[in-house]
């Protein structure tokens, strides 16, 4: 049976390996098996192969964040789920053709999802959904600022603030990313820069603007605290700069912002399990709507990790890369 793993911190096409492992048995109490369809790589995967992001406690170790599955079968003891039904895998060693979980780790999920769609659910969904809903009490003709915005959690924030009537200031990197935006329904959209507040206001005046989501720290994260009204909150979910998140003492005393951070451990997964199910029911009736999708660029074997890696590594991509051990023979 093939699984991906890495033995050591680095560039993450050079240190993982398709290995082979042995076939997995019978269940275990509590536990099931299930045949992967489809697994994402998450930004956040790169990181911990980098050794950025909150990872395993011992090397050499599995993969893989994200990702659907069918179940083969169950434990005697499991009643959640049955053999056949499809469900999400919340735990992060799933880039592997089989993965054996505790049944309350995965969540039910309908065989109408399109299988790349529904691999790519557990993370940006909720992320961009909660971050919108959790933090400021939005009301329709707000504004919400966010930088990153054409990544796949920033496309799924522009059109679920649409569906609610607010308005969003999206900020990219380059001009490049500015007509796709514009197409994909963004409200405003600007290339970062030293005077982006400048800009910013002298188009929205002084409309409200509580809530900036920021994806990248550093300066570009100074420039969001730079946008947002008296009392406005920050709130940071990622770090792609590598750089610490920056506001002004002027911002934080005079102005009241404040910065919050997001993880999805921390404000989904550590509450109820009511919570979770809620969310991704949720979820799925946004993507069958056609409300939010992500675009995908690429799909690969678990074999072809090394590409696959490489090209999940690039700037500059339209869409997301997929491994796919075992969607031809599932869907």
């Amino acid at each position: 049976m093939k699984a991906i793993e890495f033995s050591r911190y680095g560039i993450p096409h050079e240190v993982c390996a398709c290995i082979e492992i042995d076939d997995l048995g019978a269940p275990e109490k509590g536990s099931i098996i299930v045949s992967v369809i489809a697994c994402s790589i998450n930004p956040a995967d790169l990181l911990i192969i980098e050794g950025r992001y909150p990872g395993p406690e011992s090397l050499p170790s599995r993969l893989g964040i994200e990702a659907i599955g069918d179940v083969l079968s169950v434990a005697d003891d499991v009643k959640e789920v049955s053999p056949g039904d499809r469900v999400l895998l919340l735990d992060r060693q799933n880039w592997a053709e089989k993965v054996s979980t505790p049944a309350s780790r995965v969540i039910r999920i309908t065989k109408k999802l399109d299988p790349l769609q529904a691999a790519m659910m557990k993370v940006n969904p909720p992320t961009a959904l909660l971050m919108l809903s959790d933090y400021v009490d939005l009301k329709p003709g707000d504004w919400v600022i966010q930088n990153a915005a054409n990544s796949a959690v920033g496309l799924h924030l522009i059109r679920l603030a649409a569906q609610r009537g607010i308005r969003t200031i999206n900020i990219v990197r380059r001009e490049s990313a500015v007509a796709a935006l514009d197409s994909a329904g963004a409200d405003l959209v600007f290339v970062d820069s030293e005077d982006l507040a400048h800009r910013v206001r002298k188009e929205i005046g002084d409309s409200h603007l509580p809530l900036a989501l920021d994806a990248i720290g550093g300066s570009s994260c100074l420039h969001l605290a730079s946008c947002l009204s008296k009392g406005g909150k920050l709130v940071n979910y990622g770090f792609l700069s590598g750089d610490p998140c920056m506001i002004t003492p002027l911002q934080a005393i005079v102005s009241s912002i404040t910065l919050h951070g997001f993880w999805l451990v921390n404000n989904l997964f550590q509450g109820s399990r009511q919570k979770v199910e809620k969310t991704y029911s949720e979820v799925t009736e946004l993507i069958l709507a056609g409300t939010i999708s992500a675009p995908v660029e690429a799909t690969y074997k678990l074999e072809q990790v090394q590409q696959a890696l490489a090209h999940a590594s690039r700037g500059g991509r339209s869409g997301k890369i997929l491994f796919t051990p075992n969607l031809e023979c599932n869907d």
